[in-house]
């Protein structure tokens, strides 16, 4: 997919990796920048920041708020025209808790903003695009949607479910003969505040700025799936090729993986 004279929409896309994203489609040449947050004042200054590259429009949307989701779209499509791209990044992670010590608020707020919403979100643009046969839809995930964490059983449950909902949709799409395409990203954990407090014994934390680019970089080859970093495309095959207990000691113990929470503060406020 060429990012030339297309709209468009990155949700979460007033900081972080969605704003590195959006700043990368409109040096590529997008005709509409539009960022979908929560924060009115880091939208500002996005648009503040990126409108000298090109035409840059912000709405506050809570994206787990599908009257929201509706009734911006349908202002988006007034204000800018049908979207082309959509680029979902939202998400949160609120805890390095074990699983029953997370409370109902937790449950409830992760499901939502990480995996409900992206439903709601595409529910709400997909049509218009299978209609003009013209579109892309690329889904943040994560690696924790391929990997099992402890201290973080939500955030990947609500990855999981983002990963299995967006593959199946591709599916659909390429089965009903449709040029609309849906690319589905899993990465590592991301150096952009969300993680702070996360250690990684053998896989970097990894560039904001380097993992934006193959994600765009993705999406304009029209890839099905990225992992990132490349290695985490062969998790499912170790484990469908190791006991589980040698899984766990090697990717939990001796990688590390299974203790990256253990010092978790997050984003701060």
């Amino acid at each position: 997919m060429n990012f030339k004279n297309q709209n468009v929409l990155i949700t979460g896309g007033a900081s972080g990796i969605g704003r590195i994203m959006g700043e990368l489609a409109l040096c590529k040449g997008a005709s509409t920048l539009i960022i979908w947050d929560i924060n009115e004042k880091s939208i500002e200054a996005t648009k503040t920041q990126l409108g000298v590259l090109g035409r840059v429009e912000g709405y506050v949307v809570d994206v787990a708020n599908v009257e929201a989701v509706e009734s911006n779209y349908a202002k988006i499509k007034e204000d800018c025209g049908r979207v082309d791209i959509l680029i979902q990044c939202a998400g949160v992670v609120l805890s390095n808790n074990t699983f029953e010590h997370n409370t109902i608020s937790e449950i409830d707020r992760t499901m939502k903003i990480n995996a409900i919403a992206p439903m709601y979100v595409a529910h709400a643009i997909l049509p218009d695009m299978i209609e003009r046969n013209h579109g892309h839809v690329c889904n943040i995930a994560s690696a924790a949607g391929m990997l099992s964490n402890p201290k973080m059983s939500i955030y990947a449950a609500s990855k999981w479910a983002v990963l299995g909902w967006s593959d199946s949709v591709r599916i659909e799409l390429f089965r009903a003969g449709s040029k609309v395409r849906f690319t589905t990203v899993a990465p590592y954990y991301i150096n952009t505040g969300m993680f702070d407090g996360v250690t990684s014994k053998i896989f970097p934390i990894l560039d904001p700025v380097r993992t934006s680019r193959k994600i765009i970089r993705a999406i304009e080859r029209d890839k099905d799936f990225r992992g990132i970093p490349f290695g985490f495309h062969f998790i499912r095959f170790w484990q469908a090729v190791l006991p589980v207990r040698i899984f766990d000691w090697f990717f939990g113990d001796v990688f590390g993986i299974y203790h990256a929470m253990d010092h978790f503060v997050g984003r701060k406020k």
